[in-house]
């Protein structure tokens, strides 16, 4: 196969790739998603990654219908890769893709809460000295297998077992200990010192040599004074430099010429050939140690195998076993048809540090209800196709919608959701389309091309569309969104739209309802209290009377005051009035009595 034909993968990448791995060693990195391997090449990280999520994810990227969808997935994929152990896990995190089977999304759910199993039952101590362990794999000193096999050894030696841990803890300590000295001893292809003398001794020597010929003016003088105290000048000089060198008088002997053009000559011509036999004598040594040092490595070469993959993939695991633990993540059940979260939570909100309310809501068929009283209310009705999302400004109409879509694209990557309990059905096509304030035919015709061909060319599509009149008039906004629900339901797709303009796509298609999103008032820092609960069958309303009331509370002078009273005269003076009365301090410690 040549490069070229994977995606991202032009003739200069390709050249590169080439000119830095080979094109086998190029293959294989991409073919294993291995986005270091690229990165050491050259190619910046981000475009490594682009590569890898098509060559071993292209059909699930097309789950990802818009450039809103693709942007949670982005941001989902960020924060999670937050929590790796490891750079190369981090990588693995970032180049994951939705998956278009069920089977392979549960498998991965299995190993991954099978992992955060584990790592829950590790106590704080026991924690530590695995997430050390990893360091050792990230030590850029030591080649891949050796840092896998340390790191092996120092997983084992946390005590950990079964789980999660399996795998590693299977492989035959004997093996790793002989597989370690062994990588240790032949350091990146080359015998490390210590292993054996006699080559210590060679490589010693040589250096000396190289040093002492780099220096032979001042070697000369000392020669010369000895030869002057009446010492035979070649001899004087075998006894210098084997004494400087420790090379061994009979290799020094070995090496000097029987003729010469004067002293000087002798002695650099003794250096020359001394240290040209040198060079040779501990390069034959080298080879003939790392031979067999080659050797033990493929005795052991099972074991480092076996340790290469396992930890790799254990990194892997309870990265995203921690990244669940953080955000209390679980596991969705995968249903045939219907979408449903009980207490989702919003994963961007939560990494920002933000407080966020739980909401639970649903669409298609389902049961998210515990059959407690307190739950039955708030339980969304079951069997609508699609919901029109309706409510108050800044009442976190689009966060939801943007919940669900975490939801949804996490379940389709084969990962725990955000939510107390989930049933989703996987999607050929998730279609997200944030509010995007741009009044012109252009970006009207932009969105529909975005968002009507994964609705009309596939199955199982889930559409998640936030105030689509933005990009129109209201007139046309309206008829526009109404066919779009009427076109969602009557191809069997599952959707929420969130509009202002609830009362003008009446009459709904049979098994779409509305649901609200109510403000209560003002809390005593004049900030809009909302439930972000949606009530379900209930068109929410705007309430611009909160915000007045909040501006003609905080109305800066006489002039300003008696603007904003005149829109509250507009929007309902009794109803601004009344908000006012409830914020008042008076009203705040009544209340608090």
């Amino acid at each position: 196969m040549r490069l070229q034909e994977y995606w991202g993968v032009g003739p200069k990448t390709s050249e590169r790739l080439e000119a830095a791995l080979g094109t086998e060693r190029s293959i294989e990195a991409i073919e294993s998603g291995d986005v270091g391997a690229l990165v050491a090449a050259g190619l910046a990280r981000g475009r490594a990654t682009r590569i890898l999520r098509r060559a071993n994810g292209g059909e699930g990227m097309s789950v990802l219908a818009t450039r809103d969808a693709r942007s949670v997935y982005k941001d989902l994929l960020g924060i999670a890769s937050d929590y790796a152990l490891t750079e190369s896990a981090a990588d693995r995190i970032r180049v994951l893709t939705p998956l278009r089977s069920r089977g392979d999304a549960e498998a991965r759910l299995d190993a991954v809460v099978d992992a955060r199993a584990s790592w829950e039952a590790l106590d704080g101590t026991t924690r530590e000295a695995v997430r050390a362990a990893f360091e050792t794999y990230a030590d850029d000193g030591l080649d891949r297998d050796e840092a896998a096999v340390r790191t092996a050894l120092a997983i084992r030696d946390a005590g950990v077992s079964g789980g999660a841990f399996a795998d590693v803890t299977a492989i035959d300590r004997d093996a790793l200990e002989t597989a370690a000295d062994a990588l240790a001893d032949l350091d990146g292809g080359e015998v490390a010192r210590g292993v054996d003398d006699e080559l210590d001794s060679l490589r010693d020597a040589r250096d000396a040599t190289e040093a002492l010929s780099a220096d032979s003016l001042d070697a000369m003088e000392e020669i010369r004074s000895e030869a002057r105290a009446g010492a035979e000048f070649g001899e004087v000089v075998v006894d210098y430099v084997a004494s400087e060198t420790g090379a061994g008088f009979q290799r020094v002997r070995d090496a000097a010429p029987d003729d010469a053009a004067d002293a000087a000559d002798f002695v650099n011509a003794t250096l020359r050939e001394l240290l040209a036999a040198l060079r040779e004598a501990a390069d034959e040594r080298e080879r003939s140690v790392a031979r067999r040092l080659r050797g033990r490595i493929a005795d052991a070469r099972a074991a480092i195998d076996a340790a290469a993959e396992a930890v790799e993939d254990l990194a892997f695991h309870l990265s995203l076993a921690r990244f669940a633990v953080a955000f209390d993540l679980s596991r969705p059940e995968f249903v045939d048809d219907g979408f449903a979260v009980r207490n989702a939570r919003n994963v961007g909100l939560e990494a920002a540090g933000e407080d966020v309310q739980p909401v639970t809501y649903a669409i298609g068929d389902h049961d998210v209800a515990d059959g407690s009283a307190a739950d039955s209310e708030r339980s969304p009705p079951a069997g609508d196709r699609v919901a029109v999302l309706t409510g108050a400004n800044s009442g976190g109409k689009t966060t939801l919608l943007e919940t669900l879509c975490q939801c949804a694209l996490l379940a389709q990557m084969g990962l725990p959701v955000p939510a107390e309990r989930a049933a989703i059905s996987l999607s050929d096509d998730i279609v997200f389309h944030r509010r995007h304030a741009s009044f012109n035919a252009g970006v009207l015709e932009s969105t529909l091309r975005s968002i009507v061909p994964p609705l009309t060319g596939g199955e199982n599509t889930l559409m998640l569309v936030d105030e689509f009149e933005a990009i129109t008039e209201p007139g046309s906004a309206a008829d526009l969104l109404h066919g779009l629900v009427r076109l969602t339901v009557d191809r069997g797709a599952l959707g929420v739209f969130v509009t202002h303009l609830a009362d003008d796509l009446k009459p709904l298609p049979e098994k779409a309802r509305k649901d609200g999103i109510f403000a209560e008032g003002l809390d005593d820092d004049l900030e809009l209290e909302v439930d972000y609960q949606p009530r379900f069958d209930t068109v929410g309303r705007s309430t611009p009377e909160f915000i007045v009331s909040r501006l003609l509370a905080g109305a800066d002078g006489r002039a300003e005051r008696a603007g904003f009273e005149t829109l509250a005269r507009a929007v309902g003076e009794e109803a601004v009035q009344r908000t006012l009365d409830d914020w008042s301090p008076e009203a705040a410690r009544e209340a608090e009595d």
